[in-house]
């Protein structure tokens, strides 16, 4: 098959080229090789591909048909050097990522470090914003977004969907008692996030409770209501992606871990191209490994 290969290159470059001599030239071989290899393919094929007179050489019907496909085989073959080169290319250079501010703080963040830990070849640069940015327009390689990925023309992975828990302080809870049941928490001072809803759903199983979440404290960042919960004043309802570092530190209780909150979906994403980068590649694949 590689000399077959190699005929089909050395017919190309002469039809291209309007000359064996040319093509010889080109290709670092003598004219007799050129004709030899064409000469070998219409003896396979059965057909004569080129015409030649000592002045000239004009393609056969079929020897034009041919030198179209050869043209896709060469360079399907040529693409598939290219995905085995990239390979075992070292990812280097500088990979730009964008993420949600509380997600990239807490989850993204550590995995970066163990990537440049792997890839120290690799620079990052993290740009942590709650918008939807394009990332063609601002030179994003890759992207974690929450929520439903509508822009199609973007390659989309599935992470780990980004769930919501209930938590308070144990000074908190020995104070004011435990809630055992979501009807429970009407009972006790709910921490609000400004803007959201404030009906709490919890779902387990086939069982839906809604709970309309009152307390003394509203805020608009995430950050804020988890500090005044670590602080003793109230019950939390946040993003895992922020709460799991306090709850295993002991600092927070995560509250009814039978019931669900809602949970958003979680995507990385990054631009069509038919080969991407090492470093985008790498990094896509090294992040899934961490976040799925």
């Amino acid at each position: 098959m590689s000399d077959k290969l190699r005929s089909m290159e050395v017919f190309t470059a002469a039809a291209t080229a309007g000359s064996f001599a040319a093509a010889a030239e080109t290709l670092g071989i003598s004219a007799v090789m050129v004709g030899k290899h064409v000469q070998a393919l219409e003896q396979h094929l059965g057909a004569r591909l080129i015409e030649r007179s000592t002045r000239r050489q004009t393609l056969t019907e079929i020897g034009a048909a041919y030198l179209e496909r050869c043209h896709d085989v060469l360079a399907n073959v040529a693409a598939a050097d290219h995905v085995a080169e990239n390979l075992r290319a070292e990812p280097q250079g500088s990979l730009r990522i964008s993420a949600p501010a509380t997600y990239g703080e807490h989850k993204l963040t550590p995995v970066i470090a163990e990537y440049t830990a792997r890839y120290p070849k690799v620079s990052i640069d993290l740009v942590l914003s709650n918008r939807v940015i394009d990332m063609a327009e601002e030179g994003v390689d890759v992207a974690i977004r929450s929520g439903p990925v509508t822009d199609t023309s973007l390659i989309a992975l599935p992470l780990a969907p980004g769930r919501i828990l209930a938590a308070a302080s144990p000074a908190y809870l020995k104070k004011h008692g435990t809630p055992r049941h979501p009807s429970d928490l009407v009972r006790h001072n709910c921490l609000v996030f400004a803007g959201a809803s404030t009906t709490w759903r919890f779902r387990r199983g086939e069982d839906l409770v809604e709970v309309k979440a009152r307390g003394t404290l509203v805020s608009n960042t995430g950050a804020s209501l988890m500090m005044a919960a670590i602080a003793g004043m109230g019950v939390v309802v946040q993003a895992d992606a922020l709460m799991e570092p306090a709850i295993a530190l002991g600092q927070l209780v995560r509250l009814l871990p039978k019931w669900e909150l809602p949970s958003r979906a979680m995507h990385i994403l990054r631009r069509p191209e038919a080969r991407p980068s090492a470093k985008v590649r790498s990094f896509v694949d090294f992040a899934r490994e961490r976040l799925s």
